[in-house]
């Protein structure tokens, strides 16, 4: 058994990552190991965050020892949480990366936690570089990575820039399948929760609105396609864009077959709109992974992707369509998933499930 600690956000922010960190917590619980997950008092100051609130309203996980002691921007915050680390005597600490802003905050606590030469350091990887760039991303990136051991990443994507960084051991693991969020609805109860229509073929557009998501995109897509027995749901909350993407569907002439959840989506609601759906469409204009994608599995939904970054690596074809980044591809892809073979889908998506355990994760963080 291991001493394990997870830096990085966990309850009571919100958001994927979060989510991720304290299901990964669960499962080395799970096998065996004492986890411990270190998160933030202050994950961005309120100017920097683009959402309208950074706090969940879900119930805390009462099965996770998680400590909110680390100040994004307090430097003496940082300094306290890494002496605290230390005091725990863990094996294995992991720190989370996703964004260029978090490097100074949790480079220099991996510093000062790796002066225990006993202590394992691992990055964890979801983004070396960010979907939108920023000047000094890069030497940012090059503060986070120095003190790191080794790395974890879950696309070839984010492998390749790590190599651009680093000459250290990089593992890669597929993203694990989301099953935190409860078993599918039928289908009709699912969509008469959610007001949706009960007949016809539902999009679902899921996660935070940003730009390179391409939301834009495969609204003007849909004027493209045969939309009667058709609807597009965006069920997410407004990261940017709001005012473009709203001006967009009230010109759109298949403005009636779009339907705006636009907001927060609670973890308690996430299994209505996965089971609700007939298909979930990625048509991002680049991207790293994605974890709607492992959503998608877990409720055993076909899938729409754009061939950018690690999305078409979580895609075989009898799982669903790749396109290209532009309006008449996904236009085209959409067309298609009128004659999409769903007795193989249902055979592959089975298999393809296997492979996408949390147990191979914890394998990996340990071995």
């Amino acid at each position: 058994m291991s001493k394990i600690i997870i830096v990085g956000p966990a309850h009571p922010l919100r958001g994927g990552i979060a989510t991720f960190n304290e299901r990964m917590a669960q499962q080395l619980n799970i096998q065996g190991h004492e986890t411990v997950i270190y998160s933030f008092s202050l994950q961005y100051p309120d100017f920097l965050f683009p959402g309208k609130t950074q706090y969940s309203e879900s119930a805390p996980p009462n099965d996770l020892a998680i400590y909110t002691t680390i100040n994004s921007i307090n430097p003496i915050s940082w300094v306290k949480t890494a002496k605290k680390i230390r005091q725990e005597n863990p094996d294995i600490v992991i720190f989370r990366y996703w964004l260029p802003f978090m490097a100074p905050c949790l480079g220099t606590i991996a510093r000062i936690v790796a002066k225990d030469k006993d202590i394992r350091i691992i990055g964890f990887v979801d983004n070396a570089l960010p979907h939108e760039k920023r000047v000094g991303d890069h030497n940012l990136t090059r503060y986070f990575v120095k003190p790191m051991q080794s790395f974890i990443a879950m696309s070839e994507k984010v492998v390749r820039d790590l190599k651009t960084f680093t000459q250290r051991p990089i593992q890669l693991i597929p993203h694990p399948l989301y099953d935190n969020f409860g078993k599918k609805e039928d289908k009709i109860q699912a969509r008469r929760h959610l007001g949706l229509p009960e007949e016809g073929m539902i999009l679902l557009f899921f996660g935070f609105i940003r730009k390179y998501k391409g939301l834009d995109m495969l609204i003007q897509a849909l004027e493209h396609t045969d939309m009667r027995h058709k609807h597009l749901v965006i069920a997410g909350e407004y990261y940017a864009d709001e005012e473009e993407i709203k001006a967009l569907i009230q010109k759109s002439s298949v403005q009636g077959s779009i339907i705006e959840h636009t907001h927060f989506i609670k973890n308690e609601e996430v299994r209505w709109y996965f089971s609700a759906a007939d298909i979930v469409i990625q048509p991002y204009r680049n991207a790293t992974q994605s974890g709607v994608t492992p959503l998608a599995y877990h409720f055993e939904i076909p899938m729409i992707v754009t061939d950018v970054g690690g999305l078409k690596e979580q895609v075989p074809q009898a799982l669903g369509i790749v396109c290209q980044p532009n309006v008449e591809d996904i236009a085209q892809a959409i067309t298609a998933m009128d004659s999409f073979d769903h007795v193989a889908f249902k055979h592959h998506i089975k298999i393809e499930k296997q492979k996408l355990s949390w147990e191979a994760l914890v394998d990996t963080i340990v071995g």
